[in-house]
This record gives C-alpha cells, structure tokens and sequence, in this order.
C-alpha cells in the first residue's frame, strides 16, 4: 500500500489517444475535494481533482462550508458524514457519457442525479502543534450524482488515512485506479479495486424483487487477498438510525410519504446525515420526490429561502447541528430533536412527541416537536418484535432487516392499490388499431379511485387500522403522489407507443395501400420514421426485430411510389 502511494503518478493522457480522458472515473465520481482550515480564509478549497473538473464558485464555496463541522465541536479524531447540493451554473458537461440507460435500469431510489451532487466527507481534526491554532482539520471529499453511501464511505475509510499521511500522490494514484474501473451497471456484481483491496458490490436492478435481501458472498473468482464484500452499496443500518424514535416510525413515514417540511436537529454532522438519508430511504420502493439536504449549514446559500417566514417552509427534510437553527427555524411544522446515536444493549430512551411551543431554548430536550396526529395507529407488534430482539441481542442488520420489511409492506400496502387503478385508464389492447393514432390514457379520477378502496384497499395486505382515506387524500396534494404518476404515465404512455409499433408490424400493409392516394402514403412514411426515431430516442420497450420490420415496411411503401417521390423521400 505504501509503495502504491509513493508511485509515480500516471501522466494525463493526452486527449487525441482517448475522446474521453476520466470517462471511467466521471462514471462514479465527479471530483475529488480536499478543504482546509486557513486562519485567514476559514475553510478554504485546497484542491479540486482531476484539475480541469470545473466547479462554479458558489460551488466551491457550498462545499468548503458542507465539508466541516458546523458548531464547534471539541471532540478530536475522524469523523464521516453526507451532504447534498444543489448545482449551479447550468447543464454542465461531464467525461461520462451516458444515454440515460443507467437511469433506465437503476431502481427509481438510486438514479443518478442530474441537478444535485453528494458530498461524502471524511473530516480529521487533530492536535498538532507545528499548526498556527495548534490543530490539523482536514476533510477530504468525494462529489459524485450517485447516492452510493456505503460504497462511498467506505471507499473514503481505505483512501482518507492513506492520504492524510502522504498527500497529493497518493489522491492521484488512487483516481487513477478508480479510472480503471469498469461503470456500475444495473443487476452487475463488479470488483473495484483500490489501494491493494478489491471492493465487491452489487449494483441494485431495477427489476430486483423489493427486499430481496443482497447476497451476501459472491462468487469469489478465486481473488486473492480475499475481497471486502459490501452486502449493500446505499442501505444504512436503518435499527441504529432510528432507535430512538422507533416507536414513533409510524408517524415518521406518514411525514415522509405526505412529503411534510422536516427539519433534523443532531449533535453531528454524522447523525445529522444518517438521520436524513434514513428518513428518505423508508418509503422505498416509492421514490422520494421531494428536496433534502442531510447535512445543512447556516453559510448555505439556500439559508434564506428555507429561513424566511413570509412562505410556507418547503417541502424538504432538512438536517442541521447549529442551535441557532431552533430559534431561525422555529416557524416549521415538524423538528425531530435527536440526541448522539448509541449502540448499547438497551433501547435508548424513547423520544417524546411534543407541542412546537415548546421548542424555544438552546437546550430543547430530544423530541418530535409537532402538532401533527397520525392517520394510522401504531404497529405495536413491531414495537415489540424489535423489543425482542434487544433482549435476545439480536444483531444489528438483523433488527434493520425487520425494519426494512416493516416498512417496504407498508409502503406496498399503500401503494398497490394505486398501481391497480392507475393500470385500469390503460385502453384496451383490442382499442390499438394500426393506422389510427394510439387511443389515450384516461384521466386520473381520484374520487373514482376512493370509490376502489372498499374493495380492493391496503385493508387487504395490512393489518394497520386508521384513516386511510384520509391518508391518500393528503398523499394526492404532495410532491410524491405528482412524482409517482407522471413517472407511471410516461412509463404507459411509451407501453402504448410499443404496443401500436407492434400492431402496424402485424397488419397487411399491401392491402393498406391498394386504394390509398400518394399524398395518404406519403403522410404514412413520415409518420412510421418519426416513431421509429421516437422508438429509439425514447428506448420503447419494443424488440429490435419489430422496428427493424417498421423499416422494411418503409423501404417497401417508398418502392411502390414513382421514381421522383422515391427520390425525394430518400433524400429526406
């Protein structure tokens, strides 16, 4: 490993011998970011890797900010923590060149961002006396669009203490490695290797069966040393996250679900960011449509726009360390005060739910502070499950795994009987006639969809008992019942374009045209290529001997016109 770090770093490569010089490494990760503590500037960026990633200055500015702790902190040694950050400055162009087919096979919870980057930070603060102010504070950064937690965080433990000890050579030697690195591609179990350790992870598909746990030992392919396996690249340990509000998780989802402004108040950065990562993971395999910032700092640029009091605060969970928080966000519908995260063998104290009232001084106990009442009543059996298995030490991923399960049946429960409304507005298939255009998906009719519930409602896979009417009405007014839809109606609105690719594929086109007029055929060769470009662009869910039929079918109507159109069509 030292030898790695002392080794000459790879030259750049020069741009003519590869179109894209860090395609491999931009497939990951878009920089690397070293910040420092200067006693004249405060944080300040010390590096930016590769040198011609190009951020914006408010950029640079957000991340110096994000990258250390917030309140000052006494406690010296290594801390880890996540952010996320909105981008500035436009489209930006990028080494990675993808037609959005990861973001197609990806589950909907781990698509590549396209407006916000990651900050996974490791943070060193420690005394050292050849310093002006007697310490060393280092963070040492990953920006990526991808929201790999684990893998990263992981990656940052091998990588940050090397780099820490040998500087700048051995950040090169490692981006290097990292830009050998085949890209992560759905359903795929890929080697990473990095500092003399093969890292072993499963990139998620989008057609893995929700909660199918990770396999746990892939195959080994005899690697030597034996490779560090990563069971998930994004999970958390859910039972550590919440333990001290497990028995309000009820309520915590149904905030989450109605996309509820939220702020987290933690003693770190660390708990700070887990709390807000774990709070968007539980409504998983429903994508959380709403904006969150895990780690927030009084320096961010967003501060006003979440501060003020002349709107309603946003729809975002929002995590913050600085006590000056409670008093600036005062104004907000729900603060969960949560205290140092401990993995003792008990239950840690269960928080209370509390009046928002009495949220005023710096030294708020840890709490829920809100007025909101739950639709649903509690799952006590949960409760007492995971009380259980404190007793009995159950692990941790065990706990987590309940958990996890718990909450994925809830947001199933939830969930299916939309998925089976939302699939009746489908027309028929005998309704898909060639030469007419595709009929239309009916409207969404939410007092029709109420009127389901009777019959075939979450009543059916849950044994919870509330207000469930009352819990999908408020679902319809938040940003991810507006998410959910117009993902599952472009998804059916592309299923139609297929369906009636395949229908022209299947009927007699000779017969079509026998008493048609060349303005008719004509009309009917523009239209067949403008969905075949429509097909391809938009990756339609059609097998490639079907369109490959719609150009045949092309090349013969265009052969059955006079020469001069002929000529005119192929040219066009």
């Amino acid at each position: 490993m030292d030898a790695l770090c002392r080794a000459e770093p790879r030259p750049r490569r020069p741009a003519a011998a590869s179109p894209l010089p860090w395609a491999r490494f931009s497939a990951w990760l878009d920089c690397v970011c070293v910040v420092t503590f200067d006693l004249e500037l405060g944080q300040a960026m010390e590096l930016v890797y590769p040198y011609d990633f190009r951020l914006t200055e408010k950029e640079k500015t957000s991340i110096c900010y994000l990258s250390f702790p917030d309140s000052y902190s006494g406690g010296l040694g290594d801390t880890q923590f996540s952010f996320r950050l909105r981008q500035s400055g436009g489209q930006r162009t990028t080494h990675y060149e993808d037609d959005g087919e990861y973001n197609r096979e990806a589950p909907l919870t781990l698509q590549r961002e396209s407006a916000h980057y990651f900050g996974y930070v490791y943070f060193r603060q420690v005394k050292d006396n050849s310093m002006k102010r007697g310490y060393f504070q280092k963070s040492l950064v990953l920006v990526s669009r991808l929201p790999y937690v684990n893998l990263f965080q992981s990656l940052l433990q091998l990588i940050a203490p090397e780099y820490f000890d040998k500087l700048e050579p051995c950040l090169e030697a490692v981006c290097n490695e990292i830009d050998q690195w085949p890209p992560p591609v759905p359903g795929q179990t890929l080697n990473l290797p990095v500092m003399g350790v093969v890292i072993q992870v499963r990139i998620p598909s989008r057609v893995d069966k929700p909660g199918s746990s990770p396999v746990k030992q892939f195959n080994q392919e005899n690697l030597l040393p034996a490779p560090l396996v990563l069971p998930s690249i994004h999970e958390l340990d859910l039972f550590r996250c919440f333990q001290p509000v497990l028995i309000h998780i009820q309520m915590l989802w149904e905030l989450m679900l109605l996309g509820e402004p939220i702020v987290v108040m933690a003693p770190s950065p660390t708990v700070s960011s887990e709390m807000v990562l774990a709070l968007t993971s539980c409504l998983a395999p429903l994508r959380y449509c709403c904006d969150y910032r895990p780690y927030f700092t009084i320096h961010d640029s967003e501060f006003k726009e979440y501060t003020t009091r002349t709107q309603a605060p946003p729809n975002i969970v929002v995590g913050v360390t600085n006590p000056f928080f409670i008093k600036t966000l005062q104004h907000w519908p729900h603060v969960l005060r949560v205290g140092e995260l401990k993995t003792s063998g008990d239950l840690p104290k269960q928080v209370k739910v509390k009046k928002l009232a009495k949220l005023k001084t710096l030294d708020t106990k840890p709490g829920i502070y809100t007025s909101y009442k739950t639709f649903l009543h509690k799952d006590k059996t949960l409760i007492k499950r995971l009380l259980k298995g404190i007793q009995r030490k159950r692990p941790s991923e065990v706990q987590s795994a309940l958990l996890r399960r718990h909450l994925l049946e809830l947001t199933q429960s939830f969930i299916i009987p939309l998925e089976h409304y939302i699939a009746s507005l489908m027309p028929l298939q005998r309704a898909i006639t060639p030469w007419k255009n595709p009929p239309q998906i009916r409207p969404f009719c939410q007092d029709d969809f109420m009127k389901t519930l009777e019959h075939a409602g979450p009543q059916l896979t849950c044994v919870l008992k509330g207000d469930w009417l009352g819990l999908y009405r408020r679902f319809f007014k938040s940003p991810n019942f507006d998410g959910w839809y117009r993902q599952r109606h472009r998804e059916m609105t592309q299923k139609l374009e297929a369906l009636h690719l395949e229908a022209i594929c299947e009927a007699n086109i000779v017969a079509w045209m026998k008493d048609k007029s060349e303005v008719e055929i004509v009309d009917l060769v523009l239209k067949l290529r403008e969905k075949l470009v429509r097909a391809r662009c938009q990756h339609l869910p059609v097998k490639e001997e079907t369109l490959q039929r719609v150009s045949l079918y092309i090349e013969t109507i265009i052969g059955s016109l006079p020469e001069d159109l002929q000529a005119v069509l192929h040219h066009h």
